[in-house]
This record gives structure tokens, C-alpha cells and sequence, in this order.
């Protein structure tokens, strides 16, 4: 099981916000960069980034600084944030994102969704954030009526080899992860699942891991990190075992 560390962006600054609000923000450092150096001196094998400028408004913001983080930690960089078009996927990958995480672009276009899942194969992942077990999009904004479980299942069919699940309700509010639902949508789908949101102790990780055999990949790490509620080398050890 992955350990995943993540670093939002917000006005070129690390930041967490709590459940998806953009009114209840911390910023965690002023330099990104920085950041990303240090989770992978810790050990981390593969690193999470968000544009929240991009998911907030629809369209990729902070590229240059995403650009900075690929070219200092020589270590594999998924990124999702207001990616909207093809161009946009391409020019991501052919500058070295390792994964393109897409969420609001499945729901408005399901056609593009299934030629970048069967084009680019693995290295596109559905990232799909739900409050209430409904789909949100546009920056969390907007709350679809489509059962999230559902949409997975969807995503599933149309090609995706790959799901982040978060529980934004759960996002940044260290309470510990739905393992209900997680455990309920591991059951329905086959292909590997990330989960996010709310994972607050190394007690979390360890239940977590009992979900591996059922496909689960990986756990992305937020705020729990930045206050130091688990330290990211105990938390990879515990994966790892």
C-alpha cells in the first residue's frame, strides 16, 4: 500500500482546507518546493499535487510551480486541479506529470473521459470526491445527484484503471476515514483504489491496510501530516509491512 503525500496549492502556497471550503483555509508554508523536497527526503515514493486555483476555477493556474516541483524531487508527481481539456492532459504528461488526476472533466464529458482513459491508459486516474455519497464538481462546488459508488462503477466501465475516492466531508477534519463506505466500494469495483479524507493517526493507516487484498493502492496524507499527527516514515513503514 502507497503512502501519498499531498500538497495543495493555493496562490503559490501549500496549503489544507477543511472540508473543501476555501474559507477555511491554513497555509501550511510558503514554498511548495520546499515542501515536496522534504516528503521525499522522508521517503516518499510518489507525491499527490492539487491546483485548488485550477479546481476552484476551472482552469490550471499554478503550472510553473508544478513544473518547479517535477524538475526538484525526481520523483513521480500526480496532479488534479481544474484539467478541462485534452491539450491540457497532453501537455501535463508530455512535461512529466507521471498521472493526470481528472474529476469535473468525467461528468461533463463522458466521451473524452473514455478516449483519455483508453489513450493514455494508467496514467490517467478518476478522481472522484463525494459529500454525502453524492458526486461533487466544479472546485466541490456543485453537488451532482450521481451516487458516487455508481460513478466509480461507471468510470470502471468507460476504461479508468485507476480511482482516488475522497470523502470531503472528512477532508482536512482529522476524524478518521469512512471505512465503511471505502470497504463498501472496494467490494463493487475491480480496479485499484486511492482513498482521502479525514485520515488522522497511524491507527487509521494500520486499519486501512487490512483493505489491501480488496485492491486497495493507496492512501493520500494531508493534514495529518502537516501537524504531525503521523510522521510519513512510520506511516510508510506500517504500509510497507
Amino acid at each position: 500500500m502507497q503512502i501519498i503525500p499531498a500538497i495543495d496549492i493555493k496562490e503559490g502556497k501549500c496549503v489544507r482546507l477543511r472540508e473543501g471550503k476555501l474559507q477555511d483555509m491554513e497555509i501550511f508554508s510558503e514554498e511548495p518546493v520546499v515542501i515536496a523536497r522534504r516528503w521525499a527526503d522522508k521517503g516518499a515514493k510518489i507525491l499527490h499535487v492539487v491546483d485548488l486555483d485550477g479546481a476552484f476555477y476551472g482552469k490550471l493556474t499554478n503550472i510553473l510551480l508544478i513544473k518547479k516541483i517535477i524538475k526538484e524531487v525526481k520523483l513521480p508527481v500526480q496532479v488534479g486541479g481544474g484539467i478541462r481539456s485534452y491539450k491540457e492532459v497532453k501537455n501535463l504528461l508530455n512535461f512529466g506529470v507521471a498521472r493526470v488526476v481528472l474529476g469535473t472533466l468525467l461528468w461533463e464529458d463522458r466521451d473524452l473521459a473514455k478516449r483519455l482513459f483508453n489513450e493514455f491508459s494508467c496514467r490517467i486516474i478518476a478522481g472522484i470526491d463525494a459529500r454525502q455519497g453524492f458526486v461533487a464538481v466544479q472546485g466541490w462546488q456543485n453537488i451532482t445527484q450521481i451516487e458516487a459508488i455508481e460513478f466509480v462503477l461507471e468510470m470502471e466501465r468507460l476504461g479508468a484503471q485507476r480511482v482516488i475516492y475522497t470523502d470531503i466531508q472528512r477532508d482536512g477534519t482529522l476524524t478518521g476515514p469512512n471505512i465503511a463506505v471505502i470497504e463498501k466500494t472496494l467490494k463493487k469495483v475491480n480496479i485499484p483504489l486511492i482513498v482521502s479524507g479525514g485520515i488522522a493517526s497511524l491507527n487509521d493507516i494500520k486499519e486501512l491496510k487490512k483493505f489491501e487484498k480488496l485492491g486497495l493502492e493507496g492512501v493520500i496524507l494531508g493534514k495529518a501530516l502537516y501537524k504531525e499527527n503521523i510522521l510519513l516514515e512510520e506511516a510508510i513503514k506500517i504500509a510497507r509491512n
